[in-house]
């Protein structure tokens, strides 16, 4: 519906409600975003696959020939696996966990090289130097994928975008692909979803974070799809059992990604909105991102390292952390430490974390549950922390990357059973 001219008094009046609604943030953010609208209007986003991987993936699909093996295997030869990825980003959850499984299979082995496909032209010194400092444990080449890749015997893709330069790729090597989240999930209904759901009609043999994936992927796509459960760092994540500690858990964490929506972060600031309200003496910790202005009193404590980060969830009683697909690496890490999690309900939540200790709650439950259990006994709440401290000590990172080396064995051995 059209509206009439609007007139200076009438433009006054909005702006009054706005700011006692919104406050003078809302106000800006809604200013910044109409002139962000007005000087350059939205002409659709660039897609983040090259024009000539789309192309040459399409002539692979429509060909009808069998995808690329592995390259020969000599016995007593390593294992040599491509990994496909964008660049490292510091603090990617994402990335961690794949650098992770990278550093277990060398540690056993196998030969690892990353290509990486960067749009922002950076130089690759710039990216080892980023893996060299945040993962120096990892020892693989680091390569662009510009320049082709070299024959292997897996090519692993990591995300959907680099599936499509996987499946282009004329180079030999099991084609896998290592699944994190069902990402056609992170998009508005459009191009960018379709993209990536078909990526899961490419014919790669999936390895999955957690069994919601795989079940969903063989379910409702035929693929291939082991899965590896969630490891968990008890170096850093772990409870504090030093005289006292007990007594000086008295917060709630939550952990601040405005800019990823599957990690519903409007919701969590209502949930906990609605808390601080019912529980004013209880402190609410931040962290992660900047939020200026959350709506309820709140310490940020921006970006923290993994060992900061085990000691502020061993000043907590309960943290919140929501997500709309694929569960993060926060709830483990928790529990850990003896703070509760308290997530979102849903079959990909159950399925995957698997433990008693976690808070389930529908999106209005979300702030009586963390008020249950702030509002348990000292002796309760102690005993409590200990036992979800204690549900996860057998999840080491080891266990997952074992699973993920048993699936790129079986992979290549389906092609050359004389691989174990």
């Amino acid at each position: 519906m059209k509206r009439h001219d609007v007139t200076a008094v009438e433009r006054v009046r909005q702006t009054r409600r706005l700011i006692e609604r919104e406050g003078t943030a809302g106000v800006v953010r809604r200013v910044r975003s109409r002139g962000a609208q007005l000087v350059a209007p939205s002409t659709g986003t660039p897609l983040p696959v090259e024009q000539a991987d789309l192309v040459g993936a399409s002539r692979v699909l429509s060909s009808g020939l069998p995808l690329p093996g592995p390259a020969h295997v000599t016995p007593g030869e390593p294992l040599r696996v491509a990994w496909v990825d964008v660049p490292p980003s510091k603090g990617s959850g994402g990335q961690t966990t794949i650098y992770r499984m990278i550093e277990h299979l060398e540690r056993n082995g196998v030969e690892c090289t990353m290509y990486l496909m960067d749009h922002h032209g950076w130089d690759l010194e710039t990216h080892r130097r980023t893996i060299v400092t945040w993962w120096p444990g990892v020892r693989a080449e680091v390569r662009d994928l510009a320049d082709g890749i070299e024959d292997a015997h897996v090519v692993m893709a990591t995300c959907w975008e680099s599936a499509y330069p996987v499946l282009a790729s004329p180079a030999l090597g099991a084609r896998m692909y290592f699944v994190q989240d069902y990402e056609p999930m992170f998009y508005p209904a459009g191009s960018l979803a379709m993209l990536a759901e078909a990526t899961y009609d490419f014919g790669f043999r999936a390895i999955t974070a957690g069994r919601w994936l795989s079940e969903r992927l063989a379910r409702e796509h035929g693929m291939i799809a082991d899965h590896f459960d969630f490891g968990c760092d008890l170096t850093h994540y772990r409870i504090d059992q030093s005289p006292g500690a007990a007594a000086r858990r008295t917060g709630v964490a939550y952990y601040c990604r405005p800019s990823t929506p599957r990690r519903a972060h409007e919701l969590a600031l209502v949930a906990l909105g609605v808390f601080a309200e019912q529980h004013p003496d209880v402190d609410i910790h931040l962290y992660g991102e900047a939020v200026p202005d959350p709506g309820f009193e709140a310490t940020h404590h921006g970006l923290l390292t993994p060992a900061d980060l085990g000691e502020l969830y061993n000043t907590c009683i309960a943290g919140l952390t929501l997500s709309a697909t694929n569960v993060s690496l926060v709830p483990h890490e928790m529990l850990a430490a003896g703070c509760i999690p308290v997530v979102n309900e849903g079959e990909h939540s159950r399925l995957v974390l698997d433990n008693d200790h976690v808070r389930y709650a529908s999106p209005f439950g979300l702030a009586a549950a963390l008020g249950d259990l702030v509002s348990a006994s000292d002796q309760e709440r102690a005993s409590r922390a200990q036992a979800a401290a204690a549900s996860v000590t057998s999840r080491s990172w080891d266990g997952a990357g074992d699973q993920v080396l048993a699936a790129i064995r079986g992979s290549v051995a389906s092609y050359a059973p004389s691989i174990s």
